[in-house]
């Protein structure tokens, strides 16, 4: 049977052409032979192997045909009209680069112009004579490139090479890199950066290997193998695959083409714990969705476990791996072959559940106490109401709900403290405030209030049961093989624990994905402190899929000036960088809630005037208060605007939500509300704690714009309170 291998097709197709060209791949995948395909050579053609097949009467498929060992492959090019096909496949050619050994399609000419009847991407591209340099020399001279680099170390062709080595800056650089896909994209992308050629080199695997056959098709096709390729060229399984690959508007992009550094984290196993780091958009939950998948495939009574911090991302992942490949088994419960997908707070209670009479065991551990209710969870008010039936005499800044919550978390529950004898001689580390003894007992003191408050209603607070649950199974055993964690930044020391204990130590037990700059929930963590050691065993991604280098320049932005640490206690760095480019952000200045509405409706009007679809635009604030307060102004101007929290989005309206509620999400185009301004109550709130605490409570607030403006594909508006400068 043949082979398909999949392209990025360079002419998109609407809902009907996409099922005739499905109906025509299946039937091709099946038997080449079939008269009614009409697979036909082109005579004159600049490659000897290029084919076209009927897809309807009025379009046809372009494709290459490789042989080897006797079973035929096709490289599937593209579709168009019938003439257009035809003049496309006489000019078009598939080589390997004769420099890095990877294949290329190249046209021998100008290529046709697009059908009219083919919708046009809503945003053209720029064009790099577009873009007019600042600077004094061309940004590869800045950056120490030459063009032999280029074309004799690289492969770069040399038409591009010549405009590429004339790019002014990057912005330029980056609008030649989005005309070319797959590894020549890549390529132009990384030279824009700080890697060396050989470190580019290495990153892309570019060293061309010495051919195992004598067949040049054989080889052709080796090379559509290698890591780089396969950003451009997929091979298909099966016509259950094909019919995904089709059915995607995108072909599926983010399931079929991924970069080499991507795929080398999904199949690669490790000897413990691995973490990959990396900023929004970089993919890192790609990542550990098709990581997912090939455990899965590697051995089907894996147990594996999908989890992330909050049950709206916990959807969003279970969403992706069935769109990815929907005959991985997805488990119904905790322990089952298959993957597992669930919030880690859920994961807790379904490890409670499970546990039965045991439980009481683990809790006594933990808290030294029986509880009567273990599946119950407290309410998020029992802080503030247990401290107003508890005396003291220490400072505001020590006796407010922020630090003591955060000082149960992170000293007393994962240390297990059960009296106040203990707590006087536990370590503190990564504790801003320091407590003398007297300090100690008096904390100890309102910590006891809180326990005495939970205890009347025998129940457990969201923090005690992942501490409860890690210390079951670390009783009873492991319940996974395989655990793959997301949005690692948010988990308390208390979830470590819980998903250490989960895993059977060993090869490929835990793999994290985190981002210190997006941590909006939980307290800064190290790892090592809970049993999960990380160190040498950590890489980074740096390259941004989702927002534009404009839009991706303003987030990062927000975070200037701050200090960010990641899991290991190190440094967090940036330098991310956007494989796409856009529109700059739209900043405007507001005084007044009236203003601002004004200026919100006005933006999303024009948006919508210009025929982008209402659910995918976004405007984000940060609090329910101020979404109902939106969405009723938008409502007042015309503007149909719904609230979601955990709804789904209408389909005919746009969506306002909190900017946590848009974590993991992400629109084309998105209204930030807000920026810069500060509530009295949180004012206050932040006046209360400690120097430390603030400072943590400051970087979490830029986290959090900072996630939100990288929700924006496309484009992005920022509407900017007086008092913004308080983010820079």
């Amino acid at each position: 049977m043949p082979t398909i291998i999949m392209t990025k097709w360079p002419v998109k197709l609407d809902g009907s052409v996409r099922a005739q060209a499905m109906a025509f791949l299946q039937k091709l995948s099946t038997d080449d032979t079939i008269p009614g395909l009409h697979v036909e050579p082109i005579a004159h053609s600049a490659d000897p192997r290029v084919r076209t097949g009927r897809v309807s009467q009025f379009w046809r498929a372009v494709m290459f045909r490789l042989d080897s060992n006797g079973e035929p492959h096709y490289v599937i090019h593209g579709v168009w009209p019938h003439d257009d096909a035809i003049d496309v496949a006489r000019k078009v050619r598939l080589s390997m680069n004769p420099i890095n050994g990877l294949p290329q399609i190249e046209e021998v000419g100008p290529p046709p112009a697009p059908a009219p009847s083919t919708p046009q991407p809503a945003v053209p591209e720029p064009a790099v004579t577009e873009l007019i340099a600042s600077e004094s020399e061309p940004l590869l001279t800045r950056l120490g490139r030459t063009r032999r680099d280029l074309v004799d170390r690289l492969g770069v062709p040399d038409d591009v090479a010549d405009a590429a080595i004339v790019a002014p800056n990057e912005d330029a650089l980056l609008a030649l890199a989005m005309r070319h896909e797959g590894w020549l994209g890549l390529i132009l992308l990384d030279l824009a950066s700080a890697l060396t050629v050989e470190e580019i080199i290495e990153r892309l695997d570019l060293t061309r290997p010495a051919p195992e056959s004598d067949s040049q098709d054989t080889e052709l096709l080796e090379s559509l193998q290698r890591p780089a390729a396969r950003a451009q060229f997929s091979f298909i399984g099966d016509q259950d695959e094909l019919r995904r690959v089709i059915e995607q508007g995108d072909f599926g992009a983010w399931r079929v083409f991924l970069h080499p550094e991507q795929r080398r984290y999904i199949d690669k196993s490790f000897k413990g714990p691995f973490r990959l780091s990396g900023g929004a958009g970089t993919g890192k939950t790609v990542v550990l969705v098709h990581r997912a998948r090939a455990l899965a495939r590697r051995n089907p009574n894996a147990r594996i476990v999908l989890t992330t911090f909050t049950t709206t991302l916990a959807s969003a992942l279970r969403e992706s791996l069935a769109q990815l490949d929907p005959r991985v088994p997805q488990a119904s419960e905790l322990g089952a072959p298959g993957v597992y997908v669930t919030g880690v707070d859920a994961l807790a209670s379904a490890v409670i559940r499970g546990a039965g009479p045991d439980v009481g065991d683990a809790v006594r551990t933990v808290l030294g106490e029986d509880r009567s209710d273990p599946n119950g969870r407290v309410l998020s008010t029992s802080w503030r109401s247990a401290l107003d039936t508890a005396g003291t005499d220490l400072p505001t800044e020590i006796a407010n709900e922020t630090f003591l919550a955060a000082e149960y978390g992170l000293v007393v529950l994962p240390n297990r403290v059960h009296s106040e004898a203990d707590y006087l001689r536990v370590r503190r580390p990564g504790r801003g405030v320091a407590l003398d003894r007297a300090r100690r007992a008096g904390v100890w003191s309102l910590l006891g209030a809180y326990r005495s408050y939970v205890r009347v209603d025998g129940k457990l607070d969201f923090a005690e049961a992942a501490a409860v649950a890690g210390a079951h199974l670390q009783r009873s055993g492991p319940l996974a093989d395989h655990v793959l964690v997301d949005e690692g930044q948010d988990l308390s020391p208390a979830h470590w624990q819980l998903l250490r204990a989960l895993a059977t130590e060993g090869s490929d037990d835990l793999f994290i994905a985190e981002d210190s700059h997006q941590r909006i929930y939980g307290p800064r963590t190290v790892l090592g402190r809970y049993g999960i050691k990380i160190v040498g065993r950590s890489r980074r991604l740096t390259l941004n899929y989702r927002t534009t280098a404009q839009n991706l320049r303003y987030a990062m932005t927000i975070l200037d000036g701050a200090d960010y640490t990641d899991l290991e206690e190190s440094p967090e760095s940036t330098g991310y960088r956007s494989a796409r480019t856009g529109p700059a952000p739209r900043l405007v200045t507001v005084s007044s809630l009236t203003d601002e509405l004004e200026a919100i409706a006005a933006q999303v009007s024009a948006w919508l005037d210009a025929g982008t679809p209402p659910a995918t635009i976004a405007v984000l604030a940060r609090d329910k208060f101020r979404c109902e307060r939106l969405a009723n102004g938008l409502a007042e101007r015309g503007v149909a605007a719904r609230i979601v929290d955990r709804d789904t989005l209408a389909a005919g309206r746009v969506s306002v939500m909190t900017m946590h509620r848009a974590k993991g999400m992400e629109f084309s185009k998105v209204v930030l509300a807000d920026v810069g301004s500060q509530s009295a109550a949180e004012q206050q709130r932040l006046a209360e704690l400690d120097g430390a605490e603030r400072e943590d409570a400051e970087l979490r607030r830029r986290s959090l714009v900072y996630v939100a403006a990288t929700r924006a594909r496309d484009e992005l508006a920022v509407m900017q309170q007086q008092s913004e400068a308080s983010l820079r």
